[in-house]
């Protein structure tokens, strides 16, 4: 049995950097068409559009921000400019910051929900007439969600709501042959080489490398692997389950 994703329609929010890319690059690779989005323009929205035309098909990337209901209507109308239909969508657009619960400010947690929670609920209920039998949607969460993290309150939450509004989906559009699913991703090294110093880097390591069972951080390739089997025939009975793909934690 294979994928299954070669002629499919997929969009993936967030797909300029990290995770996102690496699943927009495996959805190509493996022959699906796909429409996402970015934020702000710069080299890693370029380098992504050469890599998309080295692939080859009718890629498309929108500058749009999915924690507004505008940015939304921008990138769902140019999706139904490309598609008549929906087989993949990733929500994976999300934001993050480290804070204190006591000095969170509300403007903070309402800007975190906005795109982590609020986001993944726009976009779907807007894709909802263009997904059919046999289409699936996938979640990106976090194993912060159930394990929690100290400083992201706001962040957990948000991914937290993730999972229930993932499994109130699956059982109410189940009947319509429509699955929704989460890949909780662990710590993944997402970050560019000079992007920490070493000492910042040390540090980093030595907080959360212990945790890690397999002794190593993941990589937004092995998160892109998971939403790969989700979206494809291999998991066509798999519906409302959370994926943990955090190397042991």
């Amino acid at each position: 049995m294979e994928l299954g994703l070669a002629g499919k329609n997929a969009l993936v929010t967030g797909g300029s950097r990290g995770i996102g890319r690496a699943v927009v690059l495996a959805l190509a690779k493996a022959g699906a068409t796909v429409v996402t989005c970015y934020r702000q323009e710069g080299e890693a929205v370029d380098s992504l559009a050469r890599e998309l035309k080295e692939i080859g098909g009718e890629h498309l990337l929108v500058r749009a921000d999915v924690g507004t209901v505008e940015g939304v209507e921008r990138l769902m109308e140019a999706c139904r400019s490309r598609f008549d239909s929906l087989d993949v969508l990733v929500n994976n657009a999300g934001v993050i910051s480290q804070i204190p619960f006591s000095e969170l400010p509300l403007e903070e947690w309402e800007r975190v929900l906005a795109t982590n929670l609020t986001g993944p609920f726009l976009v779907i209920g807007k894709a909802l007439p263009m997904l059919r039998e046999g289409s699936s949607v996938i979640n990106v969460g976090s194993r912060g969600a159930m394990a929690g993290i100290p400083l992201r309150g706001h962040y957990t939450a948000s991914k937290a709501g993730l999972v229930g509004l993932t499994r109130s989906l699956c059982k109410e559009l189940g009947g319509r042959g429509i699955r929704f699913n989460v890949v909780a991703p662990g710590v993944i090294d997402t970050s560019e080489p000079d992007e920490l110093s070493e000492e910042e880097r040390a540090a980093y390591n030595a907080r959360y490398l212990r945790m890690m069972a397999l002794g190593r951080f993941g990589r937004p390739e092995e998160i892109a692997g998971a939403v790969l089997f989700l979206a494809g025939d291999l998991s066509s009975y798999v519906n409302g389950e959370t994926l943990h793909v955090d190397g042991g934690v």
